[in-house]
């Protein structure tokens, strides 16, 4: 059982309010100590899947109290081993009934997926050391150091961070996404483009040519893939991702387009590019369909009418380009 303690300072008149407003939540322990200056410090022991609707409740209550902040902490241990309540009877539910989601909370995973997409200096030196070694390793027909490039993997975070986005219809989260994602494959690109230049790309190597020839079923690996990502941030288990990363890879394909390019080998680098956009698509669409399926939408209901709204168009927009795509793979394989 995954574990989350909430705390959070209250005036001791508003504090008074909290055991009402977790009646019917399902919480392990409740403790309120008295602070200074007539303050309260609260602290909520949860089952991390039961802690989404219990910070939405709380947040509508006492968000509008000066100086209010709750801070969700990540619990390794406790003891005694904690015991789950019993779920409450409906006739004892309150208005606000808690949220019952097999997963980390809204703002837990907002938090996580946000810190996987800043465009920052260190980002941008993780795509140059990842595009090196993808090169490095598809020059020298090398496996397992093209696979160091696929876990090293900073093209993965903008894509989800973008899928997020398209659910909450968060514009200036799809903004810093947007903009990593672009700056990423444009570094990517261009160094690769550059290596190409002076260390030419032999076609027939094995790591270089399964680039170039995109198969329907890498559509199926791309699709689950993504959709195993988005489980992964969502439940919590970054563990996963590393699979997620070396299946669905993002930079190896865009190294070898830059490579081909740079050996003047325009044919085969546009092979290396559909499977690129093969990924970067089925990334897309598999993540923001699992964080619908997960139940992932906004707090308040003008935002989660936008982001309803949002998340049919790029499903409509994302399966539309996939469809063509798969058109353009299926013709240049009967030609």
């Amino acid at each position: 059982m995954a574990l989350r303690l909430i705390e959070m300072v209250l005036p001791e008149a508003a504090s008074e309010q909290v055991p009402a407003l977790l009646q019917g939540q399902q919480v392990l322990a409740v403790n309120l100590a008295r602070l200074e200056r007539n303050e309260v410090l609260v602290r909520v022991l949860l089952d991390v899947s039961h802690s989404e609707g219990v910070l939405d409740v709380l947040n509508k209550q006492f968000a509008g109290l000066e100086g209010f902040r709750l801070v969700l902490l990540p619990v390794e241990a406790t003891l005694p081993r904690p015991e789950p309540e019993p779920a409450p009877a409906p006739a004892a539910a309150p208005e606000v009934k808690p949220a019952q989601t097999e997963r980390i909370s809204r703002e837990e995973l907002y938090n996580d997926i946000h810190d996987a997409a800043r465009l920052d200096a260190v980002y941008l030196v993780m795509v140059v050391l990842s595009t090196i070694v993808a090169s490095v390793g598809l020059l020298r027909d090398n496996v397992a150091t093209i696979i160091g490039a696929m876990v090293i993997a900073p093209l993965l975070g903008p894509n989800v961070a973008l899928a997020l986005a398209t659910t909450l219809a968060d514009f200036r989260l799809a903004r810093t996404a947007l903009k990593a994602g672009a700056a990423g494959v444009g570094v990517a690109l261009v160094l690769s483009v550059a290596l190409g230049l002076f260390f030419p790309a032999d076609p027939a190597q094995t790591e270089i040519a399964v680039r170039t020839h995109v198969q329907l079923g890498d559509i199926a690996v791309a699709l689950a893939a993504g959709a195993a990502g988005a489980l992964a941030f969502t439940t919590g288990v970054p563990a996963t991702l590393i699979g997620v990363m070396v299946a669905v890879a993002l930079l190896p394909p865009l190294a070898t387009t830059g490579l081909l390019l740079g050996s003047q080998q325009l044919g085969l680098a546009t092979g290396a590019a559909l499977l690129f956009l093969t990924n970067l698509i089925c990334i897309n669409l598999a993540g923001v369909t699992t964080f619908v399926i997960q139940g992932i939408h906004p707090v308040r209901w003008w935002e989660a009418d936008r982001a309803k709204k949002a998340t049919g168009f790029a499903i409509v927009l994302w399966t539309a380009l996939l469809l063509a795509l798969a058109a353009v793979i299926g013709f240049s394989h009967n030609r």
